[in-house]
């Protein structure tokens, strides 16, 4: 399996820093978002033709992964 870091990158100086797909616009969290709100993969592949299952795939590795360095503060129970 190929690692996220081959398809998710990040520059300053395109969408503010955040993290995209390479050499696209679409943003980790719009992805995220939208598959939050019940987009299928094959949804999002219909919606944005360029994007491959494994561009996907890396946008829920790199969520993990970010998810995974968290430092919970202050919680409720």
């Amino acid at each position: 399996m190929a690692s996220y870091h081959e398809r998710i990158t990040a520059d300053h100086r395109m969408m503010l820093g955040k993290p995209v797909v390479k050499g696209t616009r679409l943003t980790v969290e719009l992805l995220l978002g939208k598959m939050a709100q019940g987009a299928s993969k094959d949804d999002l592949l219909a919606m944005y033709p360029h994007l491959e299952a494994a561009d996907l795939q890396a946008v829920l590795e790199y969520a993990a992964a970010v998810i995974a360095q968290e430092e919970i503060i202050g919680l409720r129970a």
